[in-house]
């Protein structure tokens, strides 16, 4: 059985091993929370609920038909807890390590596998950059853990003060948007209770932020720390848009909330919170103010941040920042009537162009159909529905507290996008289609008219 395992693994391809891997994980985990010792009542959980529970952690995601915390075991949890911590890195990261750690060889193919994984730019010296990679994981977690424990010791006690540091240290930093307060401040109710708590708010921000940058932008961050002018054109891109999207829609939001994120805050407690879910609504899916309250352009604003997403080869989900920004580079480039793509010096080739397009368009009908399927199949409004689905194909995990009332069918389609959303589009796609027989002939070519 296993030679036929091995045979079959050695003839997939990497785009193929990698939807294989995650689907198997997924299926792991929802086996293990099926299990009546991963809930507290010790109940059988149905299938279709543990499936929804396990995908959403694997593609570090953050939707639930479940309050985590009340629900939930502490074997459930550290279930819970170890399939967001794969799905942050990435099996294939994983399962490399252990490779490493037991001493054994790394074939082209793995490191073909890593580099496809975390989207490298070249295969040389991968094995070192998934060294570098868990090494960052490991000891930014714990960092974020220790200062969280400042917190939450003295409020849970030791015991249970150390596990919700580590876990929320673990979720924020994979952008998954797990939390366990809901036996502290009531179920679904993520972290409102620490909406002025300035320790908490901070260390939240900065582990999603570390998590979305990318695992490539941390080599080459510690790389050329002493020597700026060498950061690649991605770290270049992605530090920009990042600082963007963070203090841009902070703005932007205690605008449209009129000063307000919530009523009765203090000047300093608003900023921050309009702070928190600037940073939070990209990736992470975590709230320190209750949801219900925002504005319609508030929510059209972090519908819009939740497709951007982070960057690439990182925990978080979306189109990904380097993507809107080749589609704006285009748009200049045509205002512009320039033939090629130009950033910071660079040339930037097509082919990232035509992977951009398709990115954005597969994000986009995804949403738009998996929106007009929730209001078909549950008579849930189209604002509600639209933020449920971007939520879900950008592995957010913001809600409007739609999903635990959505039917099987849509909980089914969240599922998918979820999976869509973690794998990624172009992974899925060339999975799909990389076997079909290309054609070497080329067609006559001729002009259309656009616009």
């Amino acid at each position: 059985m296993t030679r036929v395992m091995k045979t079959f693994l050695e003839r997939m391809t990497a785009t193929k091993v990698i939807v294989f891997g995650y689907l198997s994980i997924i299926l792991c985990g929802t086996l293990l929370l099926s299990l009546p010792v991963s809930t507290k009542a010790h109940l059988w959980t149905p299938f279709p609920d543990a499936l929804f529970t396990a995908t959403s952690a694997t593609c570090v995601t953050g939707l639930i038909v479940f309050d985590t915390a009340s629900y939930w075991s502490s074997f459930g949890q550290a279930v819970i807890l170890a399939l967001i911590q794969v799905g942050g890195l990435g099996f294939i990261t994983m399962a490399i390590m252990v490779a490493v750690f037991s001493g054994r060889r790394i074939g082209l193919k793995s490191r073909f596998l890593m580099q496809e994984s975390i989207a490298a730019p070249q295969m040389a010296g991968i094995v070192r950059l998934t060294r570098f990679v868990f090494t960052v994981t490991l000891v930014v977690e714990a960092i974020g853990a220790v200062l969280l424990a400042f917190r939450f010791i003295p409020l849970f006690g030791i015991g249970k003060g150390i596990w919700y540091s580590i876990f929320h240290a673990i979720s924020a930093f994979c952008n998954a948007g797990f939390d366990l307060m809901g036996t502290y401040s009531g179920q679904f109710s993520s972290l409102t209770a620490f909406t002025s708590d300035a320790l908490v708010n901070l260390v939240i921000m900065a582990l999603i932020i570390i998590g979305g940058l990318g695992f490539f932008v941390w080599e080459n961050l510690w790389l050329y720390r002493r020597d700026k002018k060498h950061f690649s054109l991605q770290t270049k891109i992605v530090l920009l848009t990042t600082s963007v999207l963070v203090v841009l829609p902070a703005i932007l939001l205690l605008v449209f909330q009129h000063g307000a994120m919530q009523k009765n805050l203090a000047g300093t407690t608003q900023a921050l919170s309009a702070l928190f879910q600037s940073v939070t609504t990209r990736t992470a899916g975590f709230n320190s103010v209750g949801l219900d309250g925002l504005q319609p352009n508030s929510q059209l604003l972090m519908i819009l941040l939740m497709l951007i997403g982070g960057s690439p080869g990182s925990t978080a989900g979306g189109m990904k920042t380097t993507t809107v920004v080749v589609l704006l580079l285009c748009l200049r480039a045509s205002l512009r009537r320039e033939k090629e793509l130009e950033c910071f010096g660079r040339r930037i080739d097509d082919q990232v162009l035509r992977s951009a397009v398709t990115i954005t368009v597969s994000y986009l009908a995804l949403t738009v159909a998996g929106t007009m399927a929730l209001c078909h199949l549950d008579g849930v409004p189209m604002m509600a529905a639209i933020f449920e689905t971007s939520s879900a194909v950008a592995t957010v995990g913001l809600t409007m507290g739609l999903t635990p009332t959505l039917s099987l069918a849509s909980h089914m389609i969240l599922v998918f996008l979820m999976f869509f959303g973690r794998v990624g589009c172009l992974t899925l796609l060339y999975a799909i289609t990389e076997n079909q027989l290309r054609s070497l002939s080329r067609m006559p070519l001729e002009k259309i008219a656009i616009g």
